[in-house]
Formats: C-alpha cells, structure tokens, sequence
C-alpha cells in the first residue's frame, strides 16, 4: 500500500474526525455532547458490530494463538519497561506505576481502532482476541494494583473491593458482546437472521460515531503543546512508536508471525491511549492530569502517524 492509497483509506476517518473538530470549535454542536456520541458508540454501537462478526466468523482463524501470544509477549516486556522508567523517573507509589503502564501499553478499541480497521481493513475481526486479552488480563491486573493500593479504601476487605472491581471490568458491554458472540458461535445456537441484521445495521455506526465523538472531545478541550512534560513526551512516544516496533520485533522476526497478521498486531499496538486511563485516574484519584493530557494527545500523534504505519505494513 503505497502513500497516497494510505491516505486514501484514511478519508473516511478524517472526515467523519475532522468534522467533530469544527463543529465543536465553531460550537455549532455543544461540546458536552461528544459524551452522548461516545456513550452511544461504546455502550451500544461497538457491541452490537462485536456481537454480529464474531458469532460469524471462523474462530479458528480469528484466534490465531501465535499471534496472540506473541502479543502478549510484547505486551508483558513493554509492561516491564514502562515500569522500569517510571520507578527511574522517581515514580514509587504502586497506583502511579499501574497507570503508567496502562498508558503506554494499553491501546484504544472502541473509539479509534475498530473504527480504523474497518475503515482500512473492512473488519474489526481481528481486534477482539486483543481486546479480550487486554480487558481481562491488562486491566485487571491495573484494577488489583488501585484497589488495593487506594488511600481511601471502600467498605469491605481489600478481597471483597477486588472482587466487586473485577466483577465489574468484566461485565462490560464490550466484554459481554465478545463473550456472547464465541460462546453462541461454538454451541452453534442458531439467531435469527432479522436479529443479526439489526446488530449490523447499528454496528455500521459504530465507526463514524466514535471517530466523530473523539473529535467533538478533542476540538473542545484542544491541545496546548507547549506544557507537555518529558514524561508525557516519553510516554506517547513509547506508545505510538516503541510499542509498535516491540510487537513487529517479537511476532514478526522471533516468532515468525507474518502476513496480514503482523500488520495487524503493528497496527493495534499502534493505537493511542484508551479513554479509560482518565475514568481510572479519576476513580482512584492519581495522575488526572497527566492522563486527559497523555489520552488528547496520543489520540492526536496516532492519527498522524496512521499513514506512516499503514505504508510501513503493507511494505
């Protein structure tokens, strides 16, 4: 895929992106709606889409174990990296490290790479086995590390908290989609044709919607460069350049992933950092700033670097 058929690819997404920005800059659509957008897109739209390509497609061929452990790999030494710089930096409180880590490791699905691959690529299909992974290994070993790490703990034992949070990473929408869609594809239960064409006609918003979302968000709030701290620096450059080099270096060359695969691994990687690292800050009180700066502005370097990347995989 050469330059200019990357950008080609790549007009949806700024389109339907780039009009969020001016019509929240020109606040012709309020910026408090990008909420209802987003909310509309990851609690609805993104789970209907995930539900329907999952329970039809092959799952033996959408969970390819060598690619998803080389992931994983990948993951868990970026995992040891990050947290290796943030205790050099002076970062010794457990809380600050997990959140760290989750900024430069954990990518963003719902909002920016579904809405891309299906873009580029025509389906998300390959993103759910690592959104699986990253929910429920990721996350929850980023929940255990707040919940029993919190100044202010909430009533009961640290297991009790710890349980309650895990009970609830797990019942997202997202996850549940995921979980229904591979469990009723390998029972082989039969849904009805009327059923999974109302989940893809709302699953066709998905994109559009959240890309516009990001957009509304990101327009509102905009962007001021010149405080961005080296941490900041260091941490959005590990995410949108290292991360992704890490995961080509260990599926590609060590573990002889190859294919449309590894490009799709480099891409997920790739990816900016998940709203989410701001709902945690928040939740448990630590590094707010640091992450709506780092979530603005991975999410704007990724886009830029998009281009580079598509041209780069497809070499």
């Amino acid at each position: 895929m050469g330059g200019a058929a990357a950008l080609e690819k790549l007009v949806p997404v700024l389109l339907a992106f780039g009009g969020g920005v001016l019509l929240a800059r020109r606040k012709a659509v309020p910026a408090e709606a990008s909420k209802a957008f987003a909310d509309y897109a990851f609690l609805f739209a993104v789970p209907c889409y995930l539900f329907g390509n999952i329970y039809t497609a092959d799952l033996g061929a959408l969970f390819d174990w060598r690619a998803v452990g080389g992931y994983a790999v990948a993951a868990g030494l970026a995992v040891l990296l990050v947290a290796l710089g943030a205790a050099a930096h002076g970062v010794r409180d457990p809380r600050a490290v997990a959140l760290r880590v989750m900024a430069g490791v954990q990518v963003n699905t719902a909002y920016f790479a579904v809405p891309v691959f299906i873009t580029v690529f025509g389906t998300a299909a390959p993103i759910f086995p690592i959104l699986l992974f990253q929910v429920c290994v990721l996350s929850l070993v980023v929940i255990a590390v707040m919940e029993l790490g919190r100044a202010d703990p909430a009533p009961g034992r640290p297991a009790a908290r710890l349980g309650r949070a895990l009970r609830s990473s797990l019942a997202t929408p997202l996850v549940l989609a995921c979980n229904a869609g591979i469990l009723l594809n390998l029972l082989t239960v039969p849904v009805p044709s009327v059923a999974l064409d109302a989940a893809a006609f709302v699953g066709d918003s998905a994109s559009p919607v959240a890309l516009f979302a990001l957009g509304l968000h990101l327009g509102a709030v905009g962007l001021r460069l010149r405080g961005t701290s080296r941490e900041e620096m260091a941490l959005i450059a590990f995410k949108c350049v290292a991360f992704p080099l890490l995961a080509w270096a260990v599926c590609g060359p060590l573990l002889g992933v190859r294919g449309h695969w590894l490009a799709y691994l480099v891409l997920i990687a790739a990816m900016p950092t998940p709203q989410n690292l701001f709902v945690f800050a928040q939740r448990y009180d630590v590094g707010v700033d640091l992450s709506a700066s780092i979530v603005i502005k991975s999410s704007l370097v990724s886009l830029l670097l998009l281009p580079l990347w598509l041209q780069t995989v497809a070499a």
